[in-house]
């Protein structure tokens, strides 16, 4: 008898699996995540100063599907420490959010098409135009399409994101950002960029601007790049002709543990801002931390320079005195592109050193600081109104 029960219970079973469908099963999943405090310090905000530890933590899952399909799941928590108030009894989690969440697509029969559709970090080159803003504990991530097409030593990607939708109850007008972004690595003697970008916005954001540019990189005994774009088109309903020049050359020494880097960027500014006519560059969604020196005084531009536009001088040095450290040390003299009624076009200088130091594969530990110089024209455009100090520490462990 209970043999036979035995029997029962497998067939019944066997029927079951052979009727129920099975779930599909990934072939492998990679687990990723990140703790990132960090504490800062900063002299004057506003009329006085502040310090604070704010701190990002992610958790990610990577997941093979099949052959042909992976998806990518990213969850974030971005907090300032103390927050909430109570330890035991705020467990909102405000800032606890989705940062990353897509499928990408990569048929057998066409591997050199990639499609990733969902919410997705993506950055171009050097940021300079469109970034995924690391430094920022939130980081930046788009909502849309992208498609990569590689063939050789040459891609193109195309991406079409959506940044607002007015069918969604928190926003009012419908925001679209497109870009064509193509790379060459055997062009001469070095890598070609070229690209196009197009914002588009409705209602009170009246926008439809085209970004287009080219990137030229060279290395060797000396790496050096150059970066040219202009924009046209309308934004917030003034016709818009604003443009960028960026270059750089850079040499190593003592078998690469010196470089030092000329630097110089120029993003067009107004004269008159009141005429009807926008000539001031927009670097829309770039990385500007990385740029414009760490003590993030033109993070926004054109909103930072009051519309004047930039212009940055630089000196980069970067040093490797052990094999688990590095030094850097930036010296930035920024001023306007266009003076306007400014008194002066000196915006003031920056000195930044970071020292970072790898404790181990997974542990890294990052500290330095920055002190600005302002001058005359970095308080009459509402930013400075005197010389400022920030300073930072930061651990990072990775898995």
């Amino acid at each position: 008898m209970i043999g036979e029960e035995r029997v029962a219970r497998r067939l019944i079973t066997a029927v079951l699996l052979a009727v129920v469908p099975a779930p599909v099963c990934a072939q492998a999943v990679t687990w990723h995540g990140e703790v990132r405090p960090r504490f800062e310090y900063r002299d004057p905000v506003g009329t006085g100063k502040d310090d604070f530890t704010v701190m990002r933590v992610r958790a990610a899952m990577d997941a093979r599907v099949n052959d042909d399909l992976s998806v990518f799941i990213q969850l974030q928590d971005v907090r300032y420490w103390g927050e909430e108030t109570d330890p035991s009894g705020d467990y909102a989690a405000d800032q606890f959010d989705m940062h990353q969440g897509y499928l990408r697509y990569r048929p057998q029969r066409a591997p050199w098409l990639t499609a990733t559709v969902g919410r997705q970090a993506t950055g171009f080159g050097e940021e300079r135009l469109v970034g995924v803003s690391d430094w920022s504990p939130q980081g930046r991530a788009f909502d849309g399409v992208r498609l990569d097409a590689t063939h050789g030593a040459s891609n193109v990607t195309i991406v079409g994101y959506k940044i607002g939708e007015a069918t969604a109850p928190t926003v009012s007008d419908n925001q679209d950002f497109f870009a064509v972004y193509a790379t060459s690595k055997r062009a001469g003697p070095g890598g070609l960029d070229l690209y196009w970008l197009h914002q588009r916005g409705e209602g009170a954001i009246d926008t439809r601007q085209h970004t287009t540019g080219l990137r030229y990189v060279l290395a060797g005994a000396v790496d050096a790049r150059f970066e040219g774009a202009l924009q046209r088109g309308r934004r917030t309903g003034d016709p818009v002709s604003a443009y960028m020049i960026t270059a750089y050359a850079g040499r190593g020494f003592r078998d690469g543990r010196a470089h030092v880097t000329l630097w110089y960027d120029y993003l067009s500014g107004d004269d008159t801002p009141s005429d009807g006519r926008t000539e001031v560059f927009s670097t829309v969604y770039g990385t500007n931390h990385k740029s414009y020196g760490f003590a993030d005084q033109f993070r926004n531009i054109p909103a930072n320079t009051a519309g004047h536009g930039l212009q940055d001088r630089a000196v980069k040095l970067t040093l490797k005195p052990a094999g688990d450290v590095v030094l850097e040390v930036d010296a930035h003299s920024f001023a306007a592109a266009k003076r306007g009624t400014l008194s002066t076009a000196h915006f003031g200088d920056e000195l930044d050193l970071t020292v970072a130091y790898a404790c181990s594969e997974s542990l890294s530990l990052m500290g330095g600081g920055s002190r600005v110089f302002q001058d005359r024209a970095m308080a009459e455009i509402g930013r400075l109104e005197r010389d400022m100090t920030w300073a930072f520490v930061m651990l990072k462990a990775i898995f």
